[in-house]
Formats: structure tokens, C-alpha cells, sequence
């Protein structure tokens, strides 16, 4: 399966664009819907005025998630982005790449 990788600029946070795939999108919305679902389940719990325990456990559960998400991005930025970027000879992306990891290990 091939995969489209364009890094072109466009965008508003860091006038960048990455195309994907959309399977990959789909796979990509679908992690973040059952995040976004969990969250909801957590302000249920606490409206229900659940046990402490039980909401900090699922909170647990969606860093976990979001962590997994992460991982799961940040590879694919390796493979595509950063490879194309220091093919076209813009080794600055390897800083980019660097201070984004710090960020995330924080």
C-alpha cells in the first residue's frame, strides 16, 4: 500500500501540511473518537459522583491512550515527513523533530 506524503506548507500553527492516506485518517479519527469517548464517560463519573479510585483508573486509561496515539503519530512523522525532509536536503527538521520529542516526554 502506498502511502501520499507532502509536507507542503499551509497550515496555521506551523505552516505545514501533511496529506494522508485515508485509511489512514480513518484509523486516525477512529483512536481519537474512542479517546474522545472515554473523556465523556470520565465527566459522567464524576457528575455521578463516583469513587475517586474508579475516575483517576480511567483517567490512567486515556493518558495511556493518548500516549499510544502519540507514538503512533510520531513514527509515521519519522517515516514520512522527516525522511523526505532530509532527502530534499532540510536537515533543520531534525532539530523540529528533537524539540518535538522533549515536548512530548514532558
Amino acid at each position: 500500500m502506498e502511502k501520499e506524503v507532502d509536507c507542503t506548507k499551509e497550515c496555521c500553527c506551523c505552516e505545514k501540511k501533511k496529506e494522508r492516506s485515508s485509511k489512514e485518517i480513518k484509523d486516525m479519527v477512529h483512536r481519537l473518537n474512542r479517546i474522545e469517548g472515554q473523556v465523556r464517560g470520565v465527566k459522567a463519573m464524576v457528575e455521578d459522583n463516583r469513587y475517586c479510585v474508579d475516575i483517576l483508573t480511567q483517567v490512567s486509561a486515556i493518558q495511556s491512550a493518548l500516549n499510544s496515539f502519540s507514538k503512533c503519530l510520531l513514527s509515521e512523522h519519522i517515516k514520512s515527513c522527516v525522511v523526505e525532509n532530509i532527502k530534499a536536503g532540510n536537515e533543520e527538521v531534525v532539530d523540529e523533530l528533537c524539540s518535538t520529542i522533549q515536548k512530548l516526554m514532558k
